[in-house]
């Protein structure tokens, strides 16, 4: 299985490094190939932007909103100086909404575009990141803002497009994703003021199960010490090297 791996830590000497190196380790040993996208490494930008836009324009979408959109303006305001605007008029003379829609999408930042191959090309995919205030650190919380886009992990169905929360239509395809969090507090803790349940309806279901992914498996690593952490090193190693099974 071909498998991508999600790490956000800003820290090579972590615990959440060192989950990475054991996860890994037992991915590569079970004959996995695989790759890591380190975003504090690659310095990713977690902001969303104008240019994110982009990715909520699709030419699949119902021909009434993007009637609604006002898209020859929009590639006017970002087609710079004078002489840009004037040949982006030009080009846009007789086009229907659905070429400009296109050419809208086809500005999408290079490297949500690059992301989002490397997805494409995984079978599986995994997640290592410590808990900031009950959810991801802000980097892979901007990633998945970013990166999983309409037209890309979902689409709407007329429903959808009316406000129902149903009307997602999943559009991933992998087969699993795992979610490895290192905590500060036991597990306890989250079980009874339900954060536990809270990141699980945000994370694991409306992030992952909601856009196509077929398994997912949240693994938490709570309350981490010196008592605790080689033993759940060793778990990390035994995810990664049994990460096809079910």
């Amino acid at each position: 299985m071909k498998v991508l791996t999600v790490y956000a830590h800003p820290n090579p000497k972590s615990f959440c490094h060192a989950v990475l190196e054991q996860f890994t380790q037992g991915l590569k040993d079970a004959g996995h190939t695989f790759e890591v996208l380190d975003l504090y490494d690659i310095r990713f930008n977690p902001v969303f932007g104008i240019r994110d836009y982009a990715g909520y324009v699709h030419e699949s979408m119902p021909l009434e909103v993007l009637e609604s959109m006002n898209l020859k303006q929009r590639i006017l305001d970002n087609s710079g100086g004078p002489i840009q605007r004037m040949v982006a008029s030009r080009w846009m003379h007789n086009k229907d909404v659905r070429a400009l829609a296109r050419l809208i999408r086809s500005q999408l930042p290079k490297d949500v575009v690059a992301h989002q191959k490397k997805i494409e090309q995984a079978q599986g995919l995994a997640f290592i990141a410590p808990i900031y205030w009950c959810h991801f650190p802000a980097i892979l919380k901007g990633w998945f803002e970013r990166v999983f886009n309409y037209g890309f992990a979902y689409s709407l169905t007329p429903e959808g497009w009316q406000g129902e929360i149903k009307g997602r239509v999943p559009l991933l395809h992998q087969e699993k994703a795992l979610v490895m969090t290192p905590t500060f507090f036991p597990e306890a803790d989250y079980q009874k003021a339900g954060l536990q349940q809270a990141m699980k309806t945000i994370i694991d279901d409306w992030g992952l199960r909601y856009p196509g992914i077929r398994k997912v498996e949240h693994v938490y690593f709570y309350h981490v010490d010196n008592d605790n952490s080689q033993s759940y090193l060793q778990h990390a190693y035994s995810l990664g090297k049994e990460f096809s099974h079910e």
